[in-house]
């Protein structure tokens, strides 16, 4: 039993915290596959794949419609507003596929990121408006928690204060919505790798960063129990020069959690932030073998990381999506492990798995 909530019902308050915990039990973690239609179609060209909606459908079938195995690590997909509604070749709609998988659809929310009117190129996530009768919408067409992406720059004096105070109330509002129409938020303040600042600075922005959320979270009055965390991995800039290791990354990143993130919250799915495919699953492994009180889950919601090879090894071609689906089986095998501070690096750093997948300014 948790506290009164002022504008939840206890039924409310409980499927929410239900599926909450859902999303990151046993070392699962979800797939983010809510790119844009101008970001898949990056994605599609290159891969030399014409950008239409019939293409864009046939990639989603191919993910969506992978073994049941796939449940075994997976627990929700995002889904950008458009797949929603998609179905497969047979006509099945792709949110009954997940379902009968047993896998939770979600639905990305936000409309992308705007100027911050007075600052030097920082920015804010617009979409508030109308998004009561989306969430409503979409909770009954059947997705079950939502997400929402503030993007955090790291520069000189920044972030400022005006930043870091609009972002953190606007993803309070935005959590505050979805819950009064039975979604559960995953409440995403990304800090960016762009730049040249170290670890050090990094940890200090994040944990800045957290603070602000989740005052402005406590202030709307959200229920923490039936939200999620996904933050980025503490890192250096991508542009810094000095190297630090995975236990470095690691450790950094879970006290910066300690600081801030309340013990009330359910788990905190990491965003891949450009890193490798591979970078990625060794980086969240060293996280969750951090010698430290991790009281949440601490999982992943990864888009590029678990897609790269995905799509290079289909190309668009129907003779390639068998293969195709085994190696998301086999990227999302791997990350559940290092869910757990289970996975034996493989040390593979060529093809897909090796490549980059930074992206200044990176929007979608």
């Amino acid at each position: 039993m948790v506290a009164d909530n002022l504008y939840l019902s206890e039924e409310q308050q409980q499927e929410l915290i239900k599926n909450a915990k859902f999303l990151v039990a046993n070392g699962k973690g979800i797939l983010a596959a809510d790119e844009s239609t101008a970001t898949i179609g990056k994605r599609l060209s290159a891969i030399n794949v014409e950008n239409n909606e019939e293409n864009r459908r046939l990639y989603r079938q191919l993910l969506f419609t992978s073994s049941n195995e796939l449940a075994q690590y997976i627990s929700g997909v995002i889904l950008y507003e458009e797949t929603l509604y998609q179905k497969t070749d047979s006509g099945e709609p792709f949110v009954k596929v997940l379902k009968s998988k047993g896998i939770m659809p979600g639905i990305k929310v936000d409309k992308g990121t705007v100027p911050l009117a007075g600052t030097d190129g920082e920015t804010t996530t617009q979409g508030l408006d109308g998004l009561s009768d989306r969430c409503r919408k979409y909770k009954a067409d059947g997705a079950d928690f939502a997400k929402w992406r503030n993007t955090i720059k790291i520069g000189k004096g920044q972030p400022t204060h005006l930043a870091l105070l609009e972002n953190a109330n606007v993803l309070a509002r935005y959590a505050s919505i979805c819950q009064q129409n039975g979604l559960v938020p995953i409440v995403e303040p990304e800090v960016l790798i762009d730049g040249e600042h170290d670890l050090e600075t990094c940890q200090r922005t994040q944990e800045k960063v957290l603070a602000f959320v989740y005052k402005a979270l406590s202030d709307h009055h959200v229920l923490l129990e039936g939200t999620l965390l996904k933050c980025s991995m503490v890192t250096p800039g991508q542009a810094c020069t000095k190297k630090y290791t995975d236990e470095q990354n690691a450790l950094a990143t879970v006290v910066a959690l300690r600081r801030t993130v309340p013990v009330a919250v359910p788990g905190v799915v990491f965003l891949s932030g450009g890193q490798s495919e591979e970078e990625a699953t060794v980086n969240l492994n060293a996280i969750n073998q951090v010698q430290l009180c991790r009281p949440w889950a601490l999982s992943f919601s990864f888009g590029r990381a678990l897609q790269q090879t995905v799509l290079k090894t289909w190309s668009g071609k129907k003779e390639n999506v068998e293969a195709a689906q085994l190696d998301l089986i086999k990227r999302a095998k791997s990350n559940w492990e290092s869910a757990q501070g289970l996975y034996k690096a493989s040390g593979d750093k060529k093809a897909a798995a090796g490549e980059s997948l930074y992206i200044k300014n990176h929007t979608y």
